[in-house]
């Protein structure tokens, strides 16, 4: 069976998420039956990364396995045409071997967060924007972030209901910069924990506040206590932006190196 891999964006809002789940309608879903009506065929669609409730992609990456060889440009057509009314769009479709998954492949991803940083709330973005009002201290939160670069145990940034096998995880880079009325967060890593990045960022978000020093994210990572961290910030504010593979990724499975388990990337 010809495997197509899909590059999308959506809109998170009023969706449960990536993931399929019984409480109502979700991005795996919503492709998954766009892929029937298209087909006729069921067919499973895995997801790069799972995104959680509320969380947005302007670059998501996944894959499927279509029952004959279609054109790219005839699969790009029919799923953005059976997505509708679903806040979704296919941006690109390749041809890939049958050893390239979306998910188990990735070796990078990045996400960015956005905080409204003004005292007006937000009516257009309202559910894509962190809305906080109070002014934030950019120097501080970049001092702050200094201390969560590089491989840890986060623990303290875990959510509860985390999955992963190990709490450790190589942060690669975490920037923040002021745009306009905005303060983007972009972290780059090869995956994350369940609400890491969300969990960094309601930490950061104390120290802007001056709630927190610099120095507090540092004790906070160091407890390894999901306790003595900041809050999570909300779902609404975090996109998923780009999804990464090593360039063997795209070889068949007897030329390419085996695919790593552990580079699962958790609900976010």
């Amino acid at each position: 069976m010809p495997r197509y891999k899909l590059t999308l964006e959506y809109d998170g809002t009023g969706l449960v998420g990536w993931q399929r789940q019984l409480t109502g309608p979700s991005v795996q879903q919503i492709l998954e039956t766009a892929v029937e009506r298209f087909t006729g065929k069921a067919a499973r669609v895995q997801g790069a990364g799972r995104t959680d409730a509320g969380v947005h992609a302007t670059a998501q990456v996944a894959h499927v396995d279509l029952a004959r060889d279609y054109p790219v440009t005839e699969v790009q057509g029919a799923l953005n045409y059976h997505v509708k009314p679903a806040a979704i769009s296919i941006l690109a479709v390749e041809r890939v071997p049958d050893s390239f998954h979306a998910r188990l492949s990735a070796h990078h991803r990045a996400y960015i967060y956005r905080i409204l940083n003004r005292r007006a709330p937000p009516a257009i973005e309202r559910n894509h924007v962190w809305h906080v009002p109070l002014p934030l201290d950019l120097d501080a939160m970049i001092a702050g972030a200094a201390h969560l670069v590089g491989h840890h145990d986060f623990t303290s940034f875990r959510a509860a209901l985390c999955q992963s096998k190990s709490p450790v995880k190589t942060l690669d880079s975490l920037t923040l910069t002021r745009v306009g009325d905005e303060i983007h967060v972009v972290p780059e890593a090869r995956s994350f924990l369940h609400h890491q990045v969300r969990n960094i960022v309601g930490t950061l978000k104390l120290v802007g506040s001056g709630q927190w020093h610099p120095d507090d994210v540092k004790r906070a990572l160091d407890a390894r206590d999901r306790a003595a961290a900041g809050p999570t910030a909300p779902a609404g504010g975090l996109y998923l932006t780009k999804v990464l593979y090593p360039p063997d990724a795209m070889l068949e499975q007897g030329s390419r190196e085996p695919v790593d388990a552990d580079a699962d990337d958790e609900i976010e």
